[in-house]
């Protein structure tokens, strides 16, 4: 917390270590605690008390719901748990409780959510603002547990909000704020919660924690305006939509997703006057001034921004662009953010295998391109099925960059970094 109008005072109650915020004349109670990213996610989980909660057990996501099955069977919380049989049952499940009306979660990595992908874009099309917390994990083959990004780059045009989170905190924050977007009126969109696995999944970090009752207040209650189980408005969902309808009810979508950067902007400043913690659509670590940046998501922006203070201090200007909302995608404010600087290097843990540089690389240079901001912008492919990224490959990016702003052109733009070439 580094805000001037906070004034705290720390006292222990029972086992557990509290603060007391007084913001803005509310006293906050601010619990803190040592948790791994999947701890936070299930614990915001309890916190929330959805009314349907189906999962299947897959690595690294598999605790999340392994914790919140405790708190079930323990009474903490009053959700029917659903254990299912595959992962494409637990997204089934959740659409069949969300049309009836009840507020559902799940949770999934990797071949996981691939397994879902029928019931991903249908989830989606039926407007349904279910939550998914989604470890990320390399999607086989071959066969891989750990880390990248290639399962959430697989279902980025599936009509999801996807927010991204750097640590243990950030996946705590946006699953509080998560309903609210997503049961907005004006949105009405599944959200998914991304999270690098193992590195924060598996990982304890200090995180500070709402009062169970500061969260419920925050969430609300869920009434949707329309359900199958009201038996007022009988309703068919998910019907045949042909060529009559279905341009109509696509573009409507897309304008939920267009309506869906306002709305998380709004939640995340209630978020902020009642934590202190702020959100946008991405953070900018010394940027304003910065000659040279990078562009990524989820941990690797601490690497980054470790990083970024050593070249600091060697007089040398490097930035972060820090993407937190990657759908809805905010071109025009990031290519605002990127427009004065003299080279760009944007990172992707996940390969498009087009031969033309990885998602998030197409999407910041198709923003560039739209908004008219001439950047030199470089694309690298990194920590592919969890490939260490360390402190050298960022300075090595960097490095590039400094090279790149003495040329004309940027050479070879598609690159990679950590990769061993024998």
């Amino acid at each position: 917390m580094n805000n001037e109008n906070f004034k705290t005072k720390k006292y222990i109650k029972g086992k557990g270590k509290f603060t007391s915020f007084l913001i803005e004349g509310e006293d906050i109670m601010s619990i803190r605690e040592r948790l791994s990213g999947n701890e936070a996610s299930a614990t915001a989980m309890k916190q929330i008390n959805p009314d349907v909660v189906a999962a299947f057990p897959i690595t690294p996501s598999t605790e999340i719901p392994q914790y919140f099955s405790t708190f079930v069977d323990n009474g903490m919380v009053d959700t029917e748990f659903v254990a299912v049989e595959s992962e494409h049952s637990a997204m089934s499940a959740c659409i069949g409780a969300e049309a009836a009306g009840a507020r559902a979660m799940t949770a999934t990595s990797a071949n996981g959510l691939s397994l879902m992908w029928e019931m991903i874009y249908i989830a989606s099309g039926m407007r349904l603002p279910i939550v998914m917390s989604l470890v990320n994990r390399a999607v086989s083959g071959p066969l891989n547990i750990h880390n990248d990004h290639s399962d959430a780059m697989g279902v980025r045009d599936a009509g999801w909000i996807m927010l991204f989170s750097e640590t243990n905190q950030e996946a705590y924050d946006n699953l509080l704020m998560a309903h609210r977007i997503a049961e907005n009126e004006k949105v009405q969109l599944p959200l998914m919660v991304c999270q690098d696995g193992f590195i924060t999944s598996h990982s304890i970090e200090n995180i500070e924690l709402l009062e169970d009752a500061k969260v419920k207040e925050f969430v609300g209650e869920y009434h949707p305006k329309h359900y199958l189980l009201n038996k007022k408005e009988p309703m068919a969902m998910g019907p045949m939509d042909l060529q009559a309808f279905l341009f109509e009810h696509k573009y409507e979508q897309a304008e939920a997703m267009r309506r869906a950067k306002d709305v998380i902007l709004e939640v995340s400043k209630e978020f902020e006057k009642m934590t202190g913690r702020k959100y946008g659509l991405f953070e900018e670590y010394k940027l304003e001034d910065a000659e040279i940046a990078i562009v990524c998501m989820n941990s690797t922006a601490g690497t980054t921004k470790e990083v970024v203070d050593q070249l600091r201090e060697k007089g040398i200007k490097a930035g972060l662009l820090k993407i937190r909302v990657f759908r809805p995608f905010p071109a025009e404010e990031i290519a605002k953010a990127l427009s004065h600087l003299k080279a760009v290097a944007v990172l992707d843990k996940a390969d498009s295998l087009n031969g033309a540089g990885g998602a998030l690389f197409t999407d910041v240079t198709s923003a560039m391109q739209v908004e008219k901001v001439n950047v030199p912008t470089a694309s690298y492919i990194y920590g592919i099925g969890g490939r260490d990224t360390t402190t050298k490959d960022i300075e090595s990016v960097f490095n590039d960059l400094l090279e790149d702003t003495k040329k004309e052109k940027i050479e070879n733009p598609y690159r990679y970094v950590g990769l061993r070439k024998e």
